[in-house]
Protein backbone atom coordinates (compact mmCIF):
# COMPACT_ATOMS: atom_id res chain seq x y z
CA UNK A 1 0.00 0.00 0.00
CA UNK A 2 2.68 2.77 0.98
CA UNK A 3 5.06 1.39 -2.07
CA UNK A 4 1.73 3.09 -4.13
CA UNK A 5 2.07 6.56 -2.59
CA UNK A 6 4.22 9.35 -4.30
CA UNK A 7 7.98 9.94 -2.14
CA UNK A 8 6.91 13.64 -1.38
CA UNK A 9 3.86 12.33 0.66
CA UNK A 10 5.47 9.58 2.59
CA UNK A 11 8.02 12.12 3.26
CA UNK A 12 5.71 13.97 4.77
CA UNK A 13 4.24 11.25 7.23
CA UNK A 14 7.96 10.47 8.02
CA UNK A 15 8.91 14.30 8.80
CA UNK A 16 5.66 14.17 11.42
CA UNK A 17 6.81 10.41 12.85
CA UNK A 18 9.47 12.47 15.62
CA UNK A 19 10.60 9.76 17.99
CA UNK A 20 13.63 7.51 17.12
CA UNK A 21 11.75 4.26 18.26
CA UNK A 22 8.88 4.95 16.09
CA UNK A 23 10.97 5.52 12.77
CA UNK A 24 12.86 2.59 13.41
CA UNK A 25 9.73 0.61 13.62
CA UNK A 26 7.76 2.33 11.07
CA UNK A 27 11.33 1.83 8.34
CA UNK A 28 10.50 -2.18 8.99
CA UNK A 29 7.75 -2.07 7.24
CA UNK A 30 8.56 -2.34 4.32
CA UNK A 31 11.66 -1.41 1.71
CA UNK A 32 10.55 1.41 -0.01
CA UNK A 33 10.06 3.12 3.65
CA UNK A 34 13.15 1.72 4.98
CA UNK A 35 15.12 3.26 2.00
CA UNK A 36 12.94 6.92 2.48
CA UNK A 37 14.33 6.96 6.56
CA UNK A 38 17.42 6.15 5.49
CA UNK A 39 17.91 9.38 3.09
CA UNK A 40 15.79 11.47 5.64
CA UNK A 41 17.27 10.69 8.44
CA UNK A 42 19.07 13.43 9.96
CA UNK A 43 20.04 13.23 13.77
CA UNK A 44 21.81 10.00 15.28
CA UNK A 45 22.05 10.00 19.07
CA UNK A 46 24.55 6.75 19.92
CA UNK A 47 26.28 5.95 23.33
CA UNK A 48 27.25 2.91 25.11
CA UNK A 49 25.38 0.33 22.71
CA UNK A 50 27.69 1.06 20.12
CA UNK A 51 30.15 -2.03 20.38
CA UNK A 52 32.27 -2.67 18.92
CA UNK A 53 32.18 0.75 18.18
CA UNK A 54 34.03 1.68 15.10
CA UNK A 55 32.45 -0.90 13.02
CA UNK A 56 28.75 0.00 13.94
CA UNK A 57 29.62 3.93 13.99
CA UNK A 58 30.49 3.14 9.67
CA UNK A 59 27.77 0.86 9.34
CA UNK A 60 25.06 3.57 10.61
CA UNK A 61 26.77 6.23 8.49
CA UNK A 62 26.82 4.08 5.57
CA UNK A 63 23.28 3.65 6.13
CA UNK A 64 22.29 7.24 6.98
CA UNK A 65 24.07 9.39 4.48
CA UNK A 66 22.45 12.34 4.94
CA UNK A 67 22.78 12.92 8.67
CA UNK A 68 23.77 16.68 9.69
CA UNK A 69 23.28 16.36 13.19
CA UNK A 70 25.42 13.85 15.35
CA UNK A 71 25.48 12.85 19.18
CA UNK A 72 27.79 10.05 20.93
CA UNK A 73 27.17 9.91 24.50
CA UNK A 74 29.16 7.88 27.04
CA UNK A 75 27.30 8.95 30.08
CA UNK A 76 27.27 5.38 32.88
CA UNK A 77 29.93 3.90 30.63
CA UNK A 78 31.85 0.74 32.33
CA UNK A 79 34.49 -1.23 30.52
CA UNK A 80 32.44 -3.99 30.31
CA UNK A 81 30.50 -2.80 27.93
CA UNK A 82 32.99 -2.45 25.18
CA UNK A 83 35.28 0.10 24.12
CA UNK A 84 34.51 3.34 23.15
CA UNK A 85 34.56 5.54 20.50
CA UNK A 86 38.49 6.70 19.84
CA UNK A 87 39.88 8.83 17.39
CA UNK A 88 40.04 6.34 14.14
CA UNK A 89 36.01 6.64 14.92
CA UNK A 90 36.13 10.54 14.77
CA UNK A 91 38.10 9.84 11.48
CA UNK A 92 35.42 7.64 10.32
CA UNK A 93 32.74 10.58 11.06
CA UNK A 94 34.44 12.98 9.01
CA UNK A 95 34.36 10.79 6.45
CA UNK A 96 31.22 9.49 6.17
CA UNK A 97 29.20 12.67 7.45
CA UNK A 98 30.13 15.09 5.07
CA UNK A 99 26.92 17.42 5.58
CA UNK A 100 27.68 16.95 9.69
CA UNK A 101 26.77 20.52 10.84
CA UNK A 102 25.92 19.93 14.76
CA UNK A 103 28.04 17.29 16.71
CA UNK A 104 28.00 16.55 20.26
CA UNK A 105 30.39 14.58 22.37
CA UNK A 106 29.70 13.34 26.04
CA UNK A 107 31.99 11.03 28.21
CA UNK A 108 34.19 10.12 25.54
CA UNK A 109 37.50 9.69 27.42
CA UNK A 110 39.32 7.66 24.63
CA UNK A 111 39.03 11.09 22.14
CA UNK A 112 42.67 12.56 21.80
CA UNK A 113 43.49 15.90 20.33
CA UNK A 114 44.26 13.63 16.90
CA UNK A 115 40.52 13.18 17.31
CA UNK A 116 39.63 16.78 17.19
CA UNK A 117 42.04 17.25 14.08
CA UNK A 118 40.05 14.48 11.89
CA UNK A 119 37.23 17.06 11.96
CA UNK A 120 38.48 19.69 11.22
CA UNK A 121 37.87 18.00 7.38
CA UNK A 122 33.94 19.09 8.48
CA UNK A 123 34.07 22.35 6.75
CA UNK A 124 29.87 22.44 7.31
CA UNK A 125 30.38 22.09 10.92
CA UNK A 126 28.96 24.76 12.35
CA UNK A 127 28.02 23.57 16.13
CA UNK A 128 30.73 21.59 18.30
CA UNK A 129 29.23 20.83 22.47
CA UNK A 130 32.12 18.86 24.19
CA UNK A 131 31.39 17.63 27.86
CA UNK A 132 33.97 15.75 29.89
CA UNK A 133 36.45 15.12 27.09
CA UNK A 134 39.49 14.85 29.41
CA UNK A 135 42.09 14.09 27.07
CA UNK A 136 41.24 17.05 24.87
CA UNK A 137 44.04 19.94 25.05
CA UNK A 138 43.82 23.38 23.86
CA UNK A 139 45.94 22.15 20.71
CA UNK A 140 42.79 20.01 19.85
CA UNK A 141 40.24 22.59 19.67
CA UNK A 142 42.65 25.16 18.08
CA UNK A 143 43.31 22.71 14.87
CA UNK A 144 39.87 21.82 14.78
CA UNK A 145 38.73 25.30 14.06
CA UNK A 146 41.41 26.19 12.40
CA UNK A 147 39.60 24.13 9.38
CA UNK A 148 35.55 24.74 10.46
CA UNK A 149 35.97 27.72 9.73
CA UNK A 150 31.99 28.67 10.22
CA UNK A 151 31.30 27.49 13.54
CA UNK A 152 29.06 29.78 15.49
CA UNK A 153 27.89 27.61 18.46
CA UNK A 154 30.76 26.12 20.78
CA UNK A 155 30.24 24.79 23.91
CA UNK A 156 32.81 23.26 26.88
CA UNK A 157 31.65 21.73 29.67
CA UNK A 158 33.95 19.92 32.21
CA UNK A 159 36.91 19.87 29.65
CA UNK A 160 39.78 19.81 32.63
CA UNK A 161 42.77 20.30 30.34
CA UNK A 162 41.60 22.74 28.10
CA UNK A 163 43.66 25.82 28.38
CA UNK A 164 42.59 29.01 26.58
CA UNK A 165 45.56 30.15 24.42
CA UNK A 166 45.62 30.09 20.35
CA UNK A 167 42.05 28.69 19.87
CA UNK A 168 40.16 31.48 21.95
CA UNK A 169 42.54 34.23 19.69
CA UNK A 170 41.50 32.54 16.24
CA UNK A 171 38.35 32.18 17.11
CA UNK A 172 38.25 35.95 17.64
CA UNK A 173 39.73 36.33 14.43
CA UNK A 174 37.15 34.43 12.05
CA UNK A 175 34.30 36.53 13.53
CA UNK A 176 31.49 33.84 13.49
CA UNK A 177 30.95 32.72 16.63
CA UNK A 178 27.54 33.58 17.99
CA UNK A 179 27.14 30.71 21.16
CA UNK A 180 30.12 29.87 23.36
CA UNK A 181 29.39 28.11 26.41
CA UNK A 182 32.64 27.45 28.75
CA UNK A 183 31.31 25.58 32.16
CA UNK A 184 33.82 24.12 34.65
CA UNK A 185 37.21 24.59 32.36
CA UNK A 186 39.63 24.67 35.55
CA UNK A 187 42.32 26.43 33.35
CA UNK A 188 40.38 29.46 31.61
CA UNK A 189 39.24 32.27 33.70
CA UNK A 190 36.89 35.12 32.95
CA UNK A 191 40.33 37.35 32.52
CA UNK A 192 40.80 34.87 29.42
CA UNK A 193 37.65 35.85 27.44
CA UNK A 194 39.16 39.33 26.17
CA UNK A 195 41.44 36.84 23.59
CA UNK A 196 38.28 36.67 21.87
CA UNK A 197 39.02 40.16 20.37
CA UNK A 198 36.43 41.38 17.78
CA UNK A 199 34.40 38.59 17.87
CA UNK A 200 32.56 40.16 20.94
CA UNK A 201 30.31 42.28 18.66
CA UNK A 202 29.38 39.05 16.49
CA UNK A 203 28.51 36.91 20.13
CA UNK A 204 24.84 36.45 21.01
CA UNK A 205 25.14 34.08 23.95
CA UNK A 206 27.70 33.98 26.64
CA UNK A 207 27.74 30.88 29.29
CA UNK A 208 30.62 31.13 31.50
CA UNK A 209 30.87 28.94 34.81
CA UNK A 210 33.81 28.72 37.15
CA UNK A 211 34.15 25.82 39.09
CA UNK A 212 33.79 27.47 42.83
CA UNK A 213 36.79 25.10 44.26
CA UNK A 214 38.87 27.08 41.43
CA UNK A 215 37.34 30.07 41.38
CA UNK A 216 40.73 31.98 42.78
CA UNK A 217 43.03 30.24 41.22
CA UNK A 218 43.44 32.25 37.84
CA UNK A 219 44.68 35.70 39.19
CA UNK A 220 44.78 38.68 36.53
CA UNK A 221 47.99 39.58 35.61
CA UNK A 222 48.45 43.60 35.20
CA UNK A 223 48.79 43.33 31.41
CA UNK A 224 45.30 41.30 31.26
CA UNK A 225 43.46 44.21 33.21
CA UNK A 226 44.93 47.01 30.54
CA UNK A 227 43.71 44.89 27.62
CA UNK A 228 40.23 44.58 29.53
CA UNK A 229 40.63 48.73 29.79
CA UNK A 230 41.69 49.46 26.97
CA UNK A 231 39.80 47.19 24.15
CA UNK A 232 36.51 47.93 23.01
CA UNK A 233 34.36 45.20 24.30
CA UNK A 234 31.71 45.55 21.45
CA UNK A 235 28.69 43.06 22.83
CA UNK A 236 25.78 44.93 21.13
CA UNK A 237 24.47 41.56 19.60
CA UNK A 238 24.45 39.96 23.19
CA UNK A 239 20.96 38.66 23.56
CA UNK A 240 21.81 35.43 26.53
CA UNK A 241 24.28 35.97 29.14
CA UNK A 242 25.09 33.55 31.80
CA UNK A 243 27.52 33.60 34.60
CA UNK A 244 28.07 31.54 37.85
CA UNK A 245 30.53 31.87 40.21
CA UNK A 246 32.41 34.61 38.51
CA UNK A 247 34.21 37.24 40.02
CA UNK A 248 33.05 40.65 38.73
CA UNK A 249 35.60 43.31 39.44
CA UNK A 250 35.55 47.04 38.29
CA UNK A 251 37.84 47.78 35.30
CA UNK A 252 38.56 44.20 34.79
CA UNK A 253 37.17 41.26 33.04
CA UNK A 254 33.28 40.20 33.08
CA UNK A 255 32.59 43.60 34.62
CA UNK A 256 33.43 46.05 31.11
CA UNK A 257 30.87 43.37 29.80
CA UNK A 258 27.80 43.78 31.77
CA UNK A 259 27.38 47.71 31.33
CA UNK A 260 27.37 46.80 27.56
CA UNK A 261 24.55 44.69 26.25
CA UNK A 262 22.31 47.02 24.81
CA UNK A 263 20.24 44.04 23.62
CA UNK A 264 20.34 41.67 26.45
CA UNK A 265 16.90 39.69 26.88
CA UNK A 266 18.28 37.29 29.28
CA UNK A 267 20.68 37.68 32.07
CA UNK A 268 21.44 34.76 35.22
CA UNK A 269 24.44 36.07 37.61
CA UNK A 270 24.36 32.87 39.91
CA UNK A 271 26.72 33.27 43.57
CA UNK A 272 28.85 35.71 41.30
CA UNK A 273 31.43 37.73 43.98
CA UNK A 274 31.22 41.50 43.14
CA UNK A 275 28.69 42.32 41.59
CA UNK A 276 27.32 46.16 42.71
CA UNK A 277 24.65 47.98 42.70
CA UNK A 278 26.00 50.30 39.92
CA UNK A 279 26.63 46.96 37.89
CA UNK A 280 22.61 46.18 37.76
CA UNK A 281 21.60 50.01 37.46
CA UNK A 282 23.83 50.48 34.36
CA UNK A 283 22.53 47.07 32.78
CA UNK A 284 18.81 48.25 33.09
CA UNK A 285 19.37 51.32 31.73
CA UNK A 286 21.06 50.19 28.38
CA UNK A 287 19.26 46.97 27.86
CA UNK A 288 15.59 47.73 27.31
CA UNK A 289 14.67 44.75 26.21
CA UNK A 290 15.40 42.56 29.03
CA UNK A 291 12.85 40.45 29.29
CA UNK A 292 14.38 37.23 31.83
CA UNK A 293 16.68 37.72 35.20
CA UNK A 294 18.40 35.49 37.51
CA UNK A 295 19.81 36.38 40.96
CA UNK A 296 21.24 34.02 43.20
CA UNK A 297 23.02 36.48 45.88
CA UNK A 298 26.23 34.74 47.43
CA UNK A 299 26.66 34.23 50.73
CA UNK A 300 29.09 37.23 50.77
CA UNK A 301 26.56 39.69 50.40
CA UNK A 302 24.38 38.99 53.17
CA UNK A 303 26.97 38.72 56.40
CA UNK A 304 26.34 40.73 59.57
CA UNK A 305 29.90 42.81 59.01
CA UNK A 306 29.13 43.88 55.25
CA UNK A 307 26.14 46.17 55.94
CA UNK A 308 27.66 48.82 54.90
CA UNK A 309 29.61 47.33 52.17
CA UNK A 310 29.06 49.23 48.33
CA UNK A 311 29.55 45.78 47.03
CA UNK A 312 25.94 44.73 48.72
CA UNK A 313 23.03 44.62 46.48
CA UNK A 314 20.20 46.55 47.43
CA UNK A 315 16.66 48.18 46.22
CA UNK A 316 17.99 50.30 44.13
CA UNK A 317 18.68 47.71 41.50
CA UNK A 318 15.73 46.24 41.53
CA UNK A 319 14.02 50.00 41.49
CA UNK A 320 16.25 50.94 38.41
CA UNK A 321 14.95 47.23 36.73
CA UNK A 322 11.30 48.45 37.39
CA UNK A 323 11.67 51.77 36.40
CA UNK A 324 13.68 50.83 32.82
CA UNK A 325 13.33 47.33 31.57
CA UNK A 326 9.17 47.89 30.49
CA UNK A 327 9.42 44.14 29.28
CA UNK A 328 10.95 42.07 31.94
CA UNK A 329 8.14 39.15 32.54
CA UNK A 330 10.54 36.63 34.27
CA UNK A 331 12.55 37.49 37.62
CA UNK A 332 13.85 34.99 40.09
CA UNK A 333 15.47 36.15 43.21
CA UNK A 334 17.78 33.56 45.33
CA UNK A 335 19.82 33.59 47.96
CA UNK A 336 22.71 30.56 48.87
CA UNK A 337 22.81 28.50 51.07
CA UNK A 338 24.21 29.70 54.48
CA UNK A 339 23.22 33.24 54.64
CA UNK A 340 21.38 34.94 57.05
CA UNK A 341 18.55 35.55 56.03
CA UNK A 342 17.53 38.82 58.33
CA UNK A 343 20.34 40.65 55.96
CA UNK A 344 18.83 39.97 52.68
CA UNK A 345 20.07 42.26 50.85
CA UNK A 346 16.09 43.48 49.04
CA UNK A 347 13.55 44.28 50.84
CA UNK A 348 10.08 44.11 50.09
CA UNK A 349 9.44 47.49 48.79
CA UNK A 350 12.00 46.78 45.79
CA UNK A 351 10.26 43.92 45.35
CA UNK A 352 7.07 45.49 45.27
CA UNK A 353 8.38 48.15 42.59
CA UNK A 354 8.93 45.28 40.21
CA UNK A 355 5.17 44.14 40.76
CA UNK A 356 3.72 47.41 40.13
CA UNK A 357 5.90 47.76 36.92
CA UNK A 358 6.73 44.95 35.10
CA UNK A 359 4.28 42.74 33.18
CA UNK A 360 5.57 39.28 35.06
CA UNK A 361 4.56 36.03 34.13
CA UNK A 362 7.15 34.27 35.81
CA UNK A 363 8.01 35.20 39.84
CA UNK A 364 10.46 32.63 41.86
CA UNK A 365 12.17 33.28 45.16
CA UNK A 366 14.28 30.79 47.22
CA UNK A 367 15.07 32.03 50.84
CA UNK A 368 13.82 35.68 50.66
CA UNK A 369 12.44 36.24 53.62
CA UNK A 370 11.77 40.11 52.86
CA UNK A 371 8.57 38.56 50.78
CA UNK A 372 5.82 38.52 53.42
CA UNK A 373 1.92 38.04 53.48
CA UNK A 374 1.62 41.96 52.01
CA UNK A 375 3.68 40.90 48.74
CA UNK A 376 0.88 37.60 48.55
CA UNK A 377 -1.57 40.35 48.58
CA UNK A 378 0.40 42.54 45.99
CA UNK A 379 0.43 39.96 43.44
CA UNK A 380 -3.62 40.03 43.01
CA UNK A 381 -2.59 42.96 40.87
CA UNK A 382 -0.06 41.47 38.64
CA UNK A 383 -2.44 40.61 36.04
CA UNK A 384 -0.36 38.98 33.74
CA UNK A 385 1.50 36.32 36.34
CA UNK A 386 0.90 33.02 34.94
CA UNK A 387 3.97 31.05 37.33
CA UNK A 388 4.86 31.82 40.74
CA UNK A 389 7.30 29.70 42.83
CA UNK A 390 7.86 29.92 46.62
CA UNK A 391 11.29 27.87 47.79
CA UNK A 392 12.25 28.51 51.55
CA UNK A 393 9.96 31.74 51.93
CA UNK A 394 9.11 30.86 55.70
CA UNK A 395 7.17 34.96 56.25
CA UNK A 396 4.54 33.88 53.79
CA UNK A 397 1.21 32.23 56.12
CA UNK A 398 -1.60 30.77 55.25
CA UNK A 399 -3.05 34.51 55.29
CA UNK A 400 -1.02 35.20 52.15
CA UNK A 401 -1.74 31.88 50.33
CA UNK A 402 -5.22 32.13 50.46
CA UNK A 403 -5.14 35.21 48.30
CA UNK A 404 -3.94 32.62 45.42
CA UNK A 405 -7.36 32.12 44.39
CA UNK A 406 -7.81 36.37 43.64
CA UNK A 407 -4.55 36.05 40.98
CA UNK A 408 -6.20 36.72 37.54
CA UNK A 409 -3.95 34.55 35.50
CA UNK A 410 -1.58 32.15 37.77
CA UNK A 411 -1.80 28.64 36.39
CA UNK A 412 1.06 26.96 38.13
CA UNK A 413 2.11 27.35 41.90
CA UNK A 414 5.15 25.69 43.38
CA UNK A 415 5.77 25.95 47.27
CA UNK A 416 8.74 23.96 48.34
CA UNK A 417 10.37 23.82 51.84
CA UNK A 418 7.80 26.60 53.17
CA UNK A 419 7.22 26.28 56.85
CA UNK A 420 4.49 28.86 57.33
CA UNK A 421 1.42 27.40 55.27
CA UNK A 422 -0.85 24.87 55.98
CA UNK A 423 -3.87 22.75 54.24
CA UNK A 424 -6.01 25.78 55.83
CA UNK A 425 -4.17 27.96 53.13
CA UNK A 426 -4.99 26.01 50.11
CA UNK A 427 -8.66 25.22 51.05
CA UNK A 428 -9.66 28.28 48.65
CA UNK A 429 -8.48 26.66 45.47
CA UNK A 430 -9.89 23.17 46.29
CA UNK A 431 -12.83 22.96 43.61
CA UNK A 432 -11.97 25.97 42.14
CA UNK A 433 -9.47 24.00 39.76
CA UNK A 434 -8.34 27.35 38.69
CA UNK A 435 -5.05 26.13 38.75
CA UNK A 436 -3.62 24.03 35.85
CA UNK A 437 -1.00 22.81 38.27
CA UNK A 438 -0.33 22.84 42.31
CA UNK A 439 3.59 21.52 43.11
CA UNK A 440 3.79 20.85 46.84
CA UNK A 441 7.22 19.55 47.93
CA UNK A 442 8.69 19.39 51.45
CA UNK A 443 5.96 21.48 53.27
CA UNK A 444 5.74 19.70 56.86
CA UNK A 445 2.22 21.68 57.49
CA UNK A 446 0.74 20.13 54.15
CA UNK A 447 -0.60 16.99 53.73
CA UNK A 448 -1.11 14.80 50.47
CA UNK A 449 -5.22 15.30 51.64
CA UNK A 450 -4.84 18.81 51.36
CA UNK A 451 -3.83 19.08 48.21
CA UNK A 452 -6.35 16.80 46.58
CA UNK A 453 -8.17 18.96 44.14
CA UNK A 454 -6.64 21.82 44.52
CA UNK A 455 -5.49 22.33 41.00
CA UNK A 456 -6.46 20.32 37.55
CA UNK A 457 -3.16 18.80 37.79
CA UNK A 458 -1.32 17.81 41.72
CA UNK A 459 2.22 16.94 42.46
CA UNK A 460 2.81 16.13 46.06
CA UNK A 461 6.25 15.10 48.27
CA UNK A 462 6.73 14.96 51.25
CA UNK A 463 10.84 14.58 52.78
CA UNK A 464 11.07 16.70 56.09
CA UNK A 465 15.35 15.10 56.12
CA UNK A 466 16.56 19.34 55.76
CA UNK A 467 14.78 20.12 58.34
CA UNK A 468 17.13 18.02 60.96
Amino acid sequence: MMDCLPDQLVWEILSRVKKTTDRNSLSLACKHLHGLDNEQRQSLRVGCGLDPANEALTSLCSRFSNLTKVEITYAGWMSKLGKQLDDEGLLILSNCCPSMVDLTLSYCTFITDLGLGHLSSCSKLSALKLNFTTRITGCGILSLVAGCKVLTILHLVRCLNVSSFEWLEYLGKLETLEDLSIKNCRAIGEGDLIKLGSSWKKLKCLQFEVDVNYRYMKVYDRSAVDRWQKQWVACENMVELSLVNCIISPGRGLACVLGKCKNLEKIHLDKCVGVRDSDIIGLAQKSKNLRSIFLRVPSDFSLPLVMNNPLRLTDECLKAMAQNCSMLESVRISYSDGDFPSFSSFTLDGILSLIQKCPLRELAFDQVYSFNDVGMEALCLAQYLETLELVRCQEISDEGLQHVGQFPRLSILRLIKCLGVSDDGLKPLVGSYKLELLAVEDCPQISERGVLGAAKSVSFRQDLSWLY
